[in-house]
């Protein structure tokens, strides 16, 4: 991927502008860690990438950002801009392009962010990163409490950094933090969300968790179970835990997950709830409950059954037992079956299964 990109700033070099990777990917480069999410920011205006690239996504905002994809990856080219009145604690109000690389390296959060890379591979550190990357520190490159009363989502993004990278927050970004942690009031709950996931979902998330507890965010997040958090593998299952459903925007699948992890934990792992919920719902729960994940293996390859299509009756053979058209009660027996297989109060053997239903007619019609 980066030979591809570093294709991309020739290209628009060849072109007469100015073009650097920067942000995350140099910053993961120099760390050795692995990245594919890449930026490139330039003096070319997105009516210029255009020129340069004529299948470019052009922006759909005011901000400038161009996308184009090359060899099925997509690529976020940004032009040089200063950013001015900032609206309810988040975006710019006003943007205006620029010509200077340092110009538009000011505007940016934190100075590991600011680390660029030219077409030949060099890293160009006009704020002093390696620095803070030597010394793992996470600092704003403006004031830090202007900094975060500019963009208050910078406030958690501090923290993740510093979470996902292991580095220590700066003094002046605890003080400022401090100060300014009342403006997460105002934030959209998609975008605390989104951030309070990446924290979770940190192979550092202890470390995450105590950041957020030593800051006491919990409280200004409403996150009132945090404290009593003490497994760290699961993002989904820490959400589950929080229990936040109504607060936070989470996806029809998420809230099904965390019910099912909700359910086989308040179930105390019953043969039936794992059955229900699955192994991966299960096996989570089971985290959340100091169980090991060999356990509730063990406990889900004992079930008689794992999915309703091995139970050894179906419709067509009730139909012929009860002898009458079909209807909700073959549901409602089908499920009735599936328990009591499960319960293991019934061999899942179809002999015993029909004999089941003939002995006991009366109990659906």
């Amino acid at each position: 991927m980066k030979e591809v990109t570093l294709k991309i700033l020739k290209k628009i070099e060849e072109s007469g502008y100015q073009a650097y990777i920067v942000g995350g990917f140099v910053r993961n480069f120099l760390l050795g860690i692995e990245s594919n999410d890449i930026d490139i920011t330039t003096d070319a205006t997105p009516k210029d990438l255009y020129t340069i690239f004529p299948d470019a996504i052009l922006p759909t905002t005011e901000y400038g950002s161009v996308t184009i994809i090359v060899n099925q990856i997509r690529f976020e080219i940004t032009t040089f801009r200063k950013e001015f009145n900032y609206q309810k604690n988040r975006r710019p109000g006003e943007v205006i392009y620029i010509k200077t690389l340092k110009e538009d390296l000011l505007r940016r959060d934190f100075t590991v962010n600011t680390l660029c890379m030219d077409k030949n591979g060099k890293i160009i550190d006009l704020l002093n990163a390696k620095e803070d990357l030597k010394t793992k520190k996470i600092k704003t490159v403006q004031e830090s409490k202007k900094s975060f009363e500019e963009d208050a989502l910078r406030i958690l993004r501090a923290i993740r950094f510093a979470t996902t990278l292991n580095f220590d927050l700066d003094k002046e970004v605890e003080d400022a933090i401090r100060q300014t942690k009342y403006l997460l009031n105002y934030l959209s709950k998609e975008r605390i969300k989104e951030e309070l996931t990446k924290i979770f979902a940190s192979t550092n998330a202890k470390g995450g968790i105590h950041l957020l507890l030593y800051f006491e965010l919990d409280k200004v997040l409403h996150l009132k179970k945090l404290k009593d958090i003490h497994f760290f593998s699961q993002s989904i299952g820490i959400w589950a835990f929080l229990e936040v459903d109504n607060l936070y925007p989470f996806s029809k699948n998420e809230k099904e997950l965390m019910m099912k992890i909700r359910k086989v934990k308040d179930e105390n792992f019953s043969d039936y709830a794992i059955y229900q919920c699955g192994l991966y719902a299960s096996s989570v729960a089971g985290e959340m409950c100091g169980l090991s994940k060999k356990e509730i293996i063990e406990k889900y390859e004992a079930l008689p059954i794992k999915r309703l299509q091995e139970l050894s009756v179906n419709g067509r053979d009730l139909l012929k037992i009860f002898n009458k058209p079909p209807g909700p009660y073959l549901k409602q027996w089908i499920k009735l079956l599936e328990k009591q297989v499960i319960l293991r109060n019934i061999e899942n053997q179809k002999e015993a299964l029909i004999s089941y239903c003939l002995n006991n007619k009366s109990m659906i019609v």
